[in-house]
């Protein structure tokens, strides 16, 4: 039997609350700074361009999403170790996937990987909706934590499988996948709606990755290859 844990979002009652957004505390002017510095060298600076994408990747205090002991290194141009083996994203990675997808706000959004929470942050920055999950039940028990800490009550999270995908609330009009599958799911691929569009890193562990857009079409998916990149695996429960 899988196990799969289903972990409800706290809600935080702070102030007014918008569809798409927060309502965190105030971060301090060092942060605010660095954060800056991150998008205009790390992301404006090679080519991320929707200003929508660079308001959120400015706002979302990315320090919150990491251990303490990782906290000094918050805004550095690299990936990040959050426990378990697995690591939060190059801000770069996350801009830019983000970007890929090409979110509105009406869109309803399920990602793979939940991790830190830092993508779902920027993805609840942007959509109206964001469905996440995690294989490791302690992060995502964490990251439920720091997104109800943060504000976000669009963003919901549930520790299961991330090759089964989300099917009570499909279809999604955008997928992302922040871990490597060496193919991509079926079960993905069949809850993406008609005109929306994936993102996910395909490849092999410590081999050749690389990231595929994937939009749906009446006619079938359309594929493009992207960037090279480096993901941990998509793993499945123990068992299966």
């Amino acid at each position: 039997m899988r196990r799969t844990v289903a972990i409800a979002l706290v809600m935080l009652a702070a102030g007014a609350f918008q569809a798409c957004g927060n309502v965190s505390g105030a971060v301090s002017q060092d942060r605010q700074v660095e954060a800056r510095r991150m998008v205009d060298s790390q992301i404006r600076g090679r080519g991320v361009r929707d200003e929508r994408v660079l308001d959120a990747m400015t706002k979302v205090p990315r320090h919150r999403y990491v251990p303490a002991d990782q906290q000094r290194s918050a805004y550095a141009d690299h990936a990040l170790p959050i426990g378990y083996g697995q690591t939060i994203s190059q801000p770069y990675i996350v801009a830019f996937m983000t970007e890929a997808l090409d979110l509105s706000p009406s869109d309803i959004v399920l990602e793979i990987g939940t991790g830190s929470g830092y993508q779902a942050a920027i993805l609840g920055e942007l959509a109206r909706e964001v469905y996440t999950i995690e294989i490791v039940p302690e992060l995502a028990e964490r990251s439920t934590r720091t997104l109800a800490a943060e504000g976000y009550r669009n963003v919901h999270v549930r520790a299961g499988d991330g090759y089964l995908g989300w099917p009570e609330h499909a279809p999604f009009s955008r997928i992302i996948v922040t871990a490597a599958p060496e193919e991509i799911p079926q079960a993905l691929v069949e809850q993406l709606a008609v005109g929306g569009r994936m993102i996910l890193p395909v490849g092999p562990t410590g081999g050749d990755q690389e990231l595929r857009i994937l939009t749906k079409t009446n006619k079938g998916v359309i594929t493009e290859r992207s960037l090279p990149v480096r993901f941990v695996p998509m793993v499945k429960p123990p068992g299966e």
